[in-house]
């Protein structure tokens, strides 16, 4: 394996050197530099110094009393192309671990961790550059929530997954379902799936992250979910390491989340580049979207949960603004309500996204372009205060409820 230059910063001297003896133990990489301090500033001479010695890795150590300036070098260091970036800290700090990813970070190990784990690392990091060099590129991370159960988050998911994987090819489906129904959906059975990865992440590379995987004719790989109702027991870190390697090796990574709203999915949420809400138009479907949005939580500015109105029909009376009213989430797609021909397609395993002369398999062709492309941030639009949020959803939530329940059909 390549030797990689390593770069040391940090607050903590004592630990720094324990750091340099577990890099160095790896026999795949050498310390070439080391300070105890932390760069605040792009201008800053520390930043000039650590790029003078040319490192590959540059091994930020964030204190557990003070994450935030590590976060804060990570994201200066990020900016550099020429060196790859681990946040090393503490594991029971699940947004701290997000924070470091979304700061630039490509690996977040344990504060103490043992020099396997480094080499793992490391091994990581060289299949990676091998992989950059050849051309491929990090792909974006889609996860679809279901805003309650009924509203076919699973077939919007599985669909959206095929029509994708048709026009631009190298997509995976995830499926973090609490039962996972992808593959009857798919007409597959698979051998393996995410519990298989979660449980040999110590392990993973390409290889074996693709042998996990279910491929379909079409190209598309599944990563199966449960096949009996059983807690998925993960920490976040591994979470995030799962999908860094998927998005590593993928161009669309595409997470069906079905109905499960726990620690799991609202940490998948968060590495996500857009959350698609699923609902329909009707009262008890909008109003739990609007729960399920809270849960979520994040910046109210920040438009990377928006809603996708399933078995759309025209209300007279009742828009868009209405539904993003209620919800306080953009609506960022709606499928046509033909369960005529949805049916018969769970029914067969043939997605209807397969189906180019039905408008609904149009429908996922388009939003598939439209995913294509997605831009890694939204112009948001004017909020409005909390209390006026609040007093317009319910507006349009009684208004809704005069029109009756949503037909299946």
């Amino acid at each position: 394996m390549h030797t990689f230059r390593v770069a040391l910063i940090g607050k903590n001297e004592e630990h720094l050197s324990v750091l340099k003896s577990r890099v160095e133990a790896t026999l795949a990489a050498e310390v070439v530099f080391r300070r105890e301090i932390l760069p605040g500033l792009a201008s800053d001479s520390l930043l000039r110094q650590l790029l003078q010695v040319h490192p590959d890795v540059v091994l930020v150590d964030i204190a557990p009393a003070d994450p935030d300036s590590g976060i804060a070098a990570i994201e200066i260091l990020a900016k550099e192309p020429q060196a790859a970036v681990f946040a090393v800290g503490a594991l029971n700090q699940p947004q701290v671990i997000i924070r470091a990813m979304r700061a630039g970070a490509s690996e977040f190990l344990d504060r103490d961790t043992a020099s396997g784990a480094l080499l793992e690392a490391f091994a990581r990091l060289h299949a990676n550059l091998r992989g950059r060099k050849s051309g491929s590129a990090r792909g974006k991370l889609i996860t679809i929530l279901s805003a309650k159960g009924g509203c076919g988050a699973t077939t919007v998911a599985v669909n959206t997954a095929v029509a994708l994987q048709k026009e631009y090819s190298h997509v995976a489906l995830v499926d973090l379902a609490p039962l996972g129904h992808t593959s009857l959906h798919l007409n597959v059975r698979p051998q393996f799936g995410l519990v298989d990865a979660l449980h040999n992440l110590h392990r993973m590379d390409a290889s074996l992250l693709e042998g996990f995987m279910t491929e379909l004719t079409s190209g598309l790989r599944l990563l199966a979910g449960l096949s009996v109702p059983v807690p998925l027991e993960v920490e976040n870190s591994d979470l995030v390491l799962l999908f860094d390697l998927l998005l590593d090796h993928y161009k669309y990574v595409i997470v069906d989340g079905s109905n499960r709203l726990d620690k799991i999915s609202h940490t998948v949420c968060d590495l996500s580049e857009l959350v698609l809400l699923v609902v329909q138009a009707d009262v008890s479907s909008l109003w739990s979207a609007g729960r399920v949005r809270d849960f979520l939580g994040g910046d109210p500015a920040n438009r990377r949960v928006q809603l996708l109105v399933n078995r759309h029909r025209k209300i007279a009376g009742f828009s868009d603004e209405d539904a993003e009213a209620a919800t306080n989430c953009r609506v960022f797609w709606k499928i046509p309500n033909q369960f005529n021909a949805i049916g018969p397609a769970i029914d067969r395993g043939n997605p209807v996204a397969l189906q180019n002369n039905s408008e609904i398999g149009r429908s996922f062709s388009e939003l598939a372009a439209a995913l294509a492309k997605l831009a890694p941030n939204y112009i948001p639009r004017p909020e409005t205060s909390e209390n006026r949020r609040k007093e317009q959803s319910q507006k349009v939530l009684d208004r809704l409820i005069n029109f009756g329940p949503a037909p299946i059909r």
